[in-house]
């Protein structure tokens, strides 16, 4: 191991941030093995609602390739990316978001959130992203590049989608034996892999001094609003999460090489009673000095993947029999996954952009 990965290895466990090792969940796994991989699993779920895994099933190779694909899509030229827009308004969530496009907020869609987020769009979130599901959702078709553009992304993304979703499953299997469930399968029963979401993300360089002043954001404090969230992180650092024993306070979530760092979302946390954590997080500055250049402390270009897990769109998501007794009645009524998604969509996307957001 070089020192620079042993320094964000030692990053990582200094975090608080639990890590878990999924090296024995495999074909010839015990039900004792798996129980003890889950136990550690839903453990940091209910502590922090982040976890590392290490050792899961998407290989150090294919996560190489995918930052590389991500790299040479946001090195292609605005007007070229622009040949696949996200499309107007919340409903479809596909294609290219430019730098402005996109709003993130933890806001929940109500009346008096509308107000609050018009107000949230005076602060730019510098980044942009390209949105990729199955191809068989036709309640969200992919928008893709044409093939001249970018000779292979089409190919490698749709395959790096499904190898997602593998160890997806894993950990959902992990999930439902965590809470007590005693059908491992539970959630890929409304789970296909159908409803998923790869995002590529890249936040250019950007003075030091616009995300200190609030001038300017990566990305606000936020939960995800699915079932669970597999994030895979370059080694530039900034992504930031909720400390649990202080509301309003964050904590540095560094990078460790090749592992995912998951988090609990909203739909999990329901299924759970709240016994899971949907965790707030966000982007923010580097944690260390070497990842800015120059007297305008301009920070470093920062690419993540994340892979938002979710249900079928007409799934009930309500409190499971596992996670409710006497002493812990049932604390939210059911939703319907694609009501809860639009609603919180509404809050990110306008239905009309502004022309003038679509600058790189």
């Amino acid at each position: 191991m070089s020192q620079s990965n042993a320094n964000l290895s030692s990053a990582a466990e200094a975090s608080g941030i639990p890590i878990v090792d999924f090296a024995k969940w495999n074909s010839n796994a015990s039900a004792e093995q798996k129980r003890e991989i889950a136990t550690q699993l839903t453990e940091a779920c209910k502590t922090v609602g982040f976890v590392y895994i290490v050792n899961h099933t998407v290989s150090p190779r294919r996560l190489a390739e995918a930052f590389a694909w991500a790299k040479k899509l946001f090195d292609l030229k605005r007007e070229e990316k622009m040949l696949a827009p996200h499309p107007n308004g919340p409903a479809v969530h596909r294609g290219y978001s430019w730098p402005g496009l996109e709003k993130v907020s933890n806001l929940m869609g109500d009346e008096n959130d509308a107000d609050a987020a018009k107000k949230a769009r005076q602060v730019s979130d510098v980044k942009e992203s390209y949105e990729i599901g199955s191809e068989n959702n036709r309640d969200q078709p992919n928008v893709w590049l044409p093939e001249n553009v970018l000779p292979g992304f089409r190919e490698f993304t749709t395959e790096f989608y499904w190898e997602c979703h593998e160890a997806a499953k894993v950990i959902l299997r992990a999930m439902a034996i965590g809470i007590g469930l005693s059908d491992e399968d539970y959630f890929l029963e409304s789970h296909s892999g159908h409803n998923n979401q790869l995002r590529l993300l890249h936040y250019p360089p950007i003075p030091a001094a616009d995300l200190e002043s609030e001038s300017m954001a990566r990305m606000p404090a936020h939960s995800d609003w699915g079932s669970i969230t597999l994030v895979f992180q370059d080694d530039c650092g900034g992504l930031q999460v909720e400390n649990p024993h202080q509301t309003g306070d964050f904590i540095a979530a560094p990078p460790l090489q090749n592992a995912i760092i998951m988090n609990v979302g909203d739909l999990m946390q329901r299924w759970s009673n709240d016994s899971l954590k949907s965790t707030l997080h966000r982007v923010g500055l580097p944690p260390l000095q070497d990842r800015f250049t120059g007297d305008e402390r301009m920070t470093r270009a920062r690419y993540s993947i994340p892979y938002f897990v979710s249900p079928e769109g007409q799934s009930i998501v309500e409190c499971l029999p596992s996670c409710t007794d006497e002493n812990h009645p049932v604390k939210h009524k059911a939703i319907v996954w694609d009501d809860y998604r639009l609603m919180r969509a509404s809050m990110h996307y306008e239905d009309k952009p502004k022309e003038n957001e679509a600058t790189a």
